[in-house]
């Protein structure tokens, strides 16, 4: 916002300070002066940057009020001033007024203002706003802007010959129609408060003035409302029909309770003086005492002054900040301090900083108020050492061996919508207050996520994506949240098709090595199988992943209807693994050997076999040693060619055709050339020996269906 420094010094009058220090000085304080502009109206014009929790200090008063507090000068009250009562001019009633939606609204306030004569505005209203920016309406308008820019309390007039009976603040009607200043109509439901006469709504609350009851040209009666509202019910409102006003800006972070009475002789004070007219009968002020109890009246909170010492420690001047430095800073800020003993004050807080509930809270306004900048430049002291989280390693091994193999590291968001969260996860955890429908839900799985920000790439033209995500996902119910660190993988476009696997199967099986591949980091037997796999799985695409012989996750491609769901025209696969499993396991230690000096002997042994043998069939009948062959001099078995043809004739993995040789080309063999690594570390192997261990390896392959190629 804009803060005139002219208007600022109005209430500050011994201020001796230029106002570049100024600006200066408020900005170390956290009211940040972003810029600095000379003013048509004199002196300087500031555009603030103000914190959301520092709704008091969104005014000219109650930056006033930080300048007070930091020079300690003299600032002229309120109650004396601009907000000082305005008695009637004329006897009558009071305006009649009544709240019926008493949990939203705390407070209300009305004047009567009758033979007014709309024009435009004179005087300071006009100079300031000239060098504000701010438009002019008429009068009386621009003494409800005039109010909220001077002290923050959001104001509004009333033509008050559109009244029908008295005032009524109730909830909406739902279905009820209201066409607003602003020109739009709205459809109002039963959540949101509105004011209203015995007969329509007229305005709604804290948001926006309604069109029918407006003062124009044509006002001769004019009713003066101030009031507060509920935070929350105002928010709920502006984000429902997307409005956001300098009201509801204000009301949405908690208004002063105890200022809507002063604004409202503030305003009643001005329209007078611009318009003319009568004050006829009484201010009314309506207070629910619920609200008053929770916002002005809020219990006196216990400040020990060696708290504020031991938390802020040494200053720079080496002076500290002692009883007296706290009592000042505090009081300036309004604050009322009684002190209960020795070093200890009962400090009743402010009715305009609802940001302050805790002890912390009244020694940070201390630090701040002092600046940060005056304290020593000094580091806590520390005793220990730093310590790593028990599961830092195999985070790390997780993270380490995905980006290894070429996936990026991505974040999604930790809501979902119940939808999703079924489909993906069962049960999930609803928020209390959700920011949409689509993120209602504390995601129970990864895979929603992962889902989304695949489709994010696929929709953007990045055809060929491989993505994981460590995060936490949640279980239970609101009463009892559980939380557990998950991981997420997610694939899709650019698998290539090898002789082992189709086009349409590369990616799957790509994402199955990967799993496994990090899988035998840790310590356990991997495997898979494919029974009772979720419904977001296509049938017959999916695996449930084992370690250790325990369900660890699942993986496999989006069904069709999830794909269709996502608009997608190209197969994804996803795996979600329990990664606070892998955390409480161990990872398997590197071994070492030392290195024969004896030469190794390699032989090639080229074999056909039934489609049915794996190679896991295959290394696992070698790797298992005999009486003949010891496990250790056996050093590796590897394939070094597989071929197969799908006409029943043998080819190569570069797709040149071989001359089919015994029955390598019958449909459903595959045809492997197979090396195999002897080696001791004891002695050079003998022609016997290698000769008795080549026999060995044949008797095996062909025990398992293998027939040996000429």
């Amino acid at each position: 916002m804009n803060i005139l420094t002219k208007w600022l010094r109005s209430y500050l009058p011994e201020l001796a300070v230029d106002d570049r220090q100024l600006a200066e000085d408020l900005t170390l304080r956290g009211i940040a002066v972003e810029g600095e502009f000379d003013a048509a109206c004199g002196g300087r014009l500031y555009e603030m940057d103000i914190t959301t929790n520092r709704v008091d200090a969104m005014n000219h008063y109650g930056v006033a009020r930080e300048a007070a507090a930091i020079y300690d000068v003299a600032l002229k009250p309120l109650r004396e001033g601009i907000g000082a009562a305005v008695a009637e001019t004329k006897p009558g009633a009071g305006f009649p007024v009544r709240i019926e939606a008493t949990d939203l609204c705390g407070r209300f306030t009305a004047r009567v203002i009758r033979g007014v004569s709309v024009g435009p505005s004179a005087g300071l209203i006009a100079e300031y706003f000239a060098a504000l920016g701010q438009k002019q309406i008429s009068a009386p308008v621009d003494v409800t802007n005039f109010g909220w820019l001077a002290m923050g309390q959001p104001t509004h007039v009333f033509d008050l010959d559109k009244i029908a009976g008295g005032i009524v603040v109730r909830r909406a009607r739902a279905g009820e129609r209201l066409q607003l200043l602003d020109g739009t109509e709205k459809t109002l439901v039963a959540d949101d408060l509105v004011i209203a006469d015995e007969v329509k709504a007229l305005g709604l609350a804290g948001v926006m003035g309604g069109w029918e009851s407006r003062v124009t040209e044509e006002t001769k009666n004019i009713l003066v409302e101030a009031a507060w509202f509920d935070p929350a019910a105002i928010r709920a409102s502006s984000r429902r029909h997307g409005l956001h006003t300098d009201a509801s800006h204000r009301f949405e972070r908690g208004a002063d309770f105890e200022a809507a009475p002063l604004a409202n002789h503030l305003v009643t004070r001005m329209v007078v003086e611009q318009s003319g007219g009568e004050v006829v009968g009484p201010l009314v002020d309506v207070v629910v005492s619920e609200w008053a109890a929770k916002t002005a009246q809020r219990k006196a909170i216990s400040l020990k002054v060696s708290e504020v010492e031991r938390h802020l420690g040494a200053t720079a001047d080496g002076l500290g900040i002692g009883e007296a430095v706290v009592a000042q800073y505090l009081s300036a800020l309004g604050c009322g301090l009684t002190q209960s003993s020795e070093g200890e004050y009962a400090v009743k807080l402010p009715s305009w900083r609802l940001d302050l509930e805790r002890e912390i809270d009244l020694i940070e306004e201390v630090a701040r108020v002092y600046g940060y900048n005056r304290f020593a430049d000094t580091l806590p002291s520390f005793a220990g050492a730093v310590r790593e989280l028990p599961h830092a390693l195999q985070e790390a091994t997780i993270r380490e061996t995905l980006r290894g193999m070429g996936c990026t590291e991505a974040i999604s968001s930790t809501f979902t919508s119940a939808e999703e969260a079924e489909v993906f996860g069962g049960s999930a955890v609803a928020m209390g207050n959700p920011l949409s429908a689509e993120a209602g839900m504390l995601r129970p799985s990864l895979a929603p996520g992962m889902a989304t920000m695949l489709a994010h790439n696929l929709h953007r033209d990045v055809n060929s994506v491989r993505l994981f995500e460590m995060g936490t996902v949640f279980e239970g119910s609101t009463a009892e949240v559980k939380e557990r660190v998950g991981l997420a993988l997610g694939a899709t476009g650019g698998a290539v098709a090898t002789a082992l696997y189709k086009s349409e199967d590369a990616l799957f099986y790509e994402t199955k090595g990967a799993i496994e591949a990090l899988l035998r980091k840790f310590e356990g037997e991997v495997g898979f199988d494919a029974n009772a796999l979720p419904g977001w799985i296509a049938v017959g695409r999916g695996a449930r992943v084992l370690l250790g012989g325990e369900t660890v996750g699942v993986f496999g491609e989006l069904s069709s209807a999830e794909l269709q769901a996502r608009k997608l025209r190209q197969p994804c696969v996803i795996a979600t693994i329990d990664a606070q499993r892998l955390f409480e396991t161990k990872l398997r230690q590197p071994m070492s050997r030392e290195v024969s000096r004896f030469q190794a002997v390699e032989r090639d042994f080229s074999f056909v076999f039934p489609d049915a043998v794996t190679w896991a069939a295959i290394e696992g009948a070698l790797r298992g040693g005999s009486a003949e062959l010891k496990m250790e001099e056996l050093r590796s078995v590897r394939p070094v060619e597989i071929f197969r043809d799908a006409k029943g004739r043998s080819g190569d993995q570069t797709g040149k055709q071989r001359t089919p040789t015994g029955n390598a080309g019958a449909a459903g063999s595959y045809s492997l050339l197979l090396r195999v690594v002897f080696q001791s570390n004891e002695r050079t192997l003998t022609e016997e020996e290698i000769t008795r261990w080549t026999e060995w390896v044949v008797a095996q392959l062909t025990g398992l269906g293998g027939t040996q190629r000429a």
